[in-house]
């Protein structure tokens, strides 16, 4: 997050949770790949908690989250 640079890393998925302390760092590190010209899909579980993965049989909004991180992964794969 730190680093001057950041236009070499290589294309990534943020996934943050909506209930997360983490969330804000998560985003901020996506945006700055971004405006690294960093190809960089950030997907927010809104509502949801660290480690929401593990509830996607039980939240809604989780398995919404999953589809979405899907969706960027098929995209970015071709």
């Amino acid at each position: 997050m730190h680093a001057k640079d950041l236009s070499k890393v290589p294309p990534g998925i943020i996934v943050s949770a909506g209930r997360d302390p983490l969330r804000d760092e998560g985003e901020a590190y996506g945006k700055r790949l971004n405006d690294a010209g960093v190809a960089t899909e950030v997907v927010r579980g809104e509502g949801l908690v660290h480690g929401f993965l593990s509830m996607i049989n039980y939240a809604p909004s989780a398995g919404k989250a999953f589809d979405r991180m899907a969706a960027a992964i098929a995209k970015a794969t071709g």
